[in-house]
C-alpha cells in the first residue's frame, strides 16, 4: 500500500476533483464519517458546508483542505467493505478518526486505490499540524495495515500491473474543455505522485506515454519569460490536440515553480534504481552479437522500460531518455554513465539482429569393438568436429586402439635338438 497526503486551500476544490470522477463513473464514494445524512443522500452542498463549518472555526489556517490517497497492488483485490475498514482504519492510526472524512473508490487505474477528502480543523478550532506527517504517522500506520489486512508491501515490491495510469482518450480530447482537464489532471497528479525525475524533460518521458505533454512555448513568449506552463494531450505522433490547460488551474498546481522541489527529491530518491537500470541495458546487449534499434526498444519494454530517443528536424539523435516504470524512475542515458548516452548506444547498433549461439560441442563415437585390418590400410572414424581438429583426434585413435598399425611377427620356437647343437658348440 503506498499512501499520499496532499494539503491544499481549497475544500472544494478537492470535493471536485472527486465529485467530477463519479459523474465521469470512475469513481464512487463509498463511505462518511462524521455527515449527519446517509451517503446515498448527501449532495455537493451538504459535503462542502460540513467542512467549510470548520474552517470557519480557524480562519487563520489558509491550508485546512487535506486530500489522502491510499493506493494498493494489483493483487490486492479489495471489495468496498474491506476498503472502509482500511480507510477508517488509517484515519484512525494518523490522528484523523474524529475528523469529517469522505472516501471515494476510483476506478481509472488498474489497481485499487481510495482518496479521502478532509479537513485539519477539528472542532474546538485547533489544527492539527501535519508537518512530517507522511515520514512519521502515515508511514508507520502504512506497514502496520500491510501486515494486518495482508497486502502485498510497497517496499521492496515490482508493481505487478504495467504502468498503473490510464493515458488519456484522444478522441475525447477535441469534444472539449472540461474532458481534456479532468484527463490531465488525472494523468499529471498520478505521474508526480508515484514517479522518481529530475527535470521537465524527464516529465514530459513519462507523460508522454500517456498521451500529454507540459508546455512552456517558445524561448521568445511571454509564457515563457514569466516560468508559464501548460498541459495538452498529444495523439501518437506528438501532435497537441484540444484545448491546452494551463497548469495554474489543475488541481495540485503542477506550474513548473511547484515542480522544482520534486526535481530536487527526485535526484536523491532514484539514485538506488541506477544500476538495475544499467545491468538491465547490458543484459540486452550481452544477448546479441549484433543488435537494430528497433530490437533493443523492444527488449527494453519487455522489461517495462520505455526508450525514448530525441532526434532533431534533420533526423539526428541527440537525446536519449529511459523510463523504467516498474521503479518508476526516470534516467538520461549521460546519467547513467560513459556508454549509455545517446551518441554512444546508437554506435552500438546494428542493422540486423544476430543472437549469440551458444559454444558449439564436438563428440567422438567410440570405434567399433573389433576391427581387423590389413596392411597400410585407415580405420575408419566417426567423428562430429571441425575440420581443424579431425587429424589429431584420428592421430590419437590410432594410437589408443592400435589402428593401422603392422602386426608385429610371431617369434618361433625353438626346438630340442637346436638347444642340444648349442650346448655341443660351446
Amino acid at each position: 500500500m503506498v499512501a499520499k497526503i496532499i494539503s491544499g486551500k481549497s475544500i472544494r476544490g478537492m470535493l471536485h476533483y472527486n465529485e467530477d470522477k463519479v459523474m465521469e463513473k470512475q469513481a464512487r464514494l463509498i463511505l462518511s464519517s462524521g455527515f449527519a445524512t446517509d451517503i446515498t443522500q448527501l449532495s455537493l452542498v451538504q459535503k462542502a458546508q460540513r467542512f467549510e463549518s470548520r474552517t470557519m472555526l480557524n480562519s487563520r489556517t489558509k491550508t485546512n483542505a487535506i486530500h489522502i490517497s491510499l493506493n494498493f497492488d494489483a493483487q490486492d483485490r479489495l471489495s468496498d467493505a474491506q476498503l472502509q475498514k482500511i480507510a477508517a482504519d488509517y484515519m484512525e492510526r494518523i490522528g484523523f478518526g474524529e475528523q469529517p472524512y469522505l472516501v471515494y473508490r476510483h476506478t481509472d487505474a488498474a489497481h485499487s486505490h481510495i482518496h479521502i477528502a478532509t479537513t485539519n480543523i477539528k472542532a474546538d478550532g485547533e489544527r492539527i499540524d501535519i508537518h512530517g506527517i507522511g515520514r512519521t504517522l502515515s508511514e508507520t500506520a502504512r506497514k502496520e495495515i500491510e501486515k494486518e489486512y495482508r497486502l502485498v508491501q510497497a517496499e521492496g515490491r515490482q508493481a505487478s500491473n504495467a504502468l498503473g495510469i490510464k493515458p488519456a482518450d484522444i478522441e475525447k480530447a477535441v469534444y472539449g474543455k472540461s474532458l481534456t482537464k479532468r484527463s490531465i489532471t488525472n494523468i499529471v497528479n498520478a505521474v508526480i505522485r508515484t514517479y522518481k525525475f529530475t527535470s521537465l524533460a524527464e516529465m514530459n518521458a513519462i507523460l508522454k506515454q500517456f498521451n500529454v505533454t507540459a508546455d512552456r512555448g517558445n524561448q521568445n513568449t511571454f509564457m515563457y519569460q514569466k516560468n508559464g506552463l501548460q498541459y495538452s494531450i498529444i495523439d501518437q505522433n506528438g501532435k497537441k490536440i484540444g484545448v491546452p490547460i494551463k497548469a495554474s488551474t489543475i488541481y495540485g498546481k503542477p506550474t513548473l515553480a511547484n515542480l522544482e522541489e520534486k526535481f530536487r527529491r527526485g535526484k536523491e530518491k532514484r539514485r538506488p534504481y541506477k544500476e538495475p537500470l544499467k545491468a538491465a541495458i547490458d543484459a540486452i546487449f550481452a544477448k546479441y552479437g549484433d543488435l537494430s534499434k528497433a530490437t533493443f526498444i523492444r527488449e527494453l519494454a519487455g522489461h517495462n522500460i520505455h526508450a525514448s530517443f530525441r532526434q532533431n528536424e534533420q533526423g539526428f539523435t541527440y537525446g536519449l531518455t529511459f523510463v523504467d516504470n516498474r521503479n518508476k524512475t526516470v534516467f538520461n542515458g549521460s546519467d547513467l554513465g560513459k556508454g549509455y548516452g545517446a551518441k554512444a548506444i546508437m554506435e552500438r547498433f546494428g542493422t540486423t539482429d544476430k543472437p549469440l549461439k551458444p559454444e558449439q560441442k564436438t563428440y567422438l563415437k567410440p570405434p567399433p569393438q573389433t576391427t581387423y585390418l590389413k596392411k597400410g590400410t585407415v580405420a575408419k572414424t566417426y567423428l562430429k568436429t571441425p575440420a581443424q581438429h579431425t587429424k589429431g583426434l584420428l592421430d590419437k585413435t590410432r594410437t589408443d586402439y592400435g589402428l593401422g598399425v603392422p602386426r608385429r611377427k610371431k617369434k618361433k620356437k625353438r626346438l630340442p635338438e637346436q638347444d642340444q647343437q648349442q650346448e655341443q658348440s660351446l
